[in-house]
């Protein structure tokens, strides 16, 4: 018998809350400063700033790994030449 009582109590609670909890999101809105569409740039705009400094950092990484290979390359063909060689005839 106690739960037919309790299950409108319940709802009306649930009810309550959601109107108090409209009212202080609606109060929180207002009280925000709003900037227009104009002056806000778009998702785009941000996206393609995004992806140019992306892409900027790639080539920076490109060149750094291409001047690190053609010292690496460099050195193995020192080697080899070195390698070739006798080092009696060195003399």
């Amino acid at each position: 018998m106690a739960s037919r009582g309790f299950v409108p109590a319940a709802v009306l609670l649930l009810a309550v809350q959601l109107v108090v909890g409209l009212g202080a999101a609606d109060a929180d809105l207002e009280t925000g400063t709003v900037i227009p569409a104009e002056s806000r740039p778009c998702v785009d705009c941000h996206a393609f700033e995004f992806m140019q400094r992306a892409l900027q950092d790639l080539k920076k990484t490109a060149f750094n790994l291409d001047a690190r290979t053609e010292t690496l390359v460099l050195r193995a063909e020192r080697r080899a030449l070195c390698d070739c060689m006798p080092t009696n005839s060195l003399r």
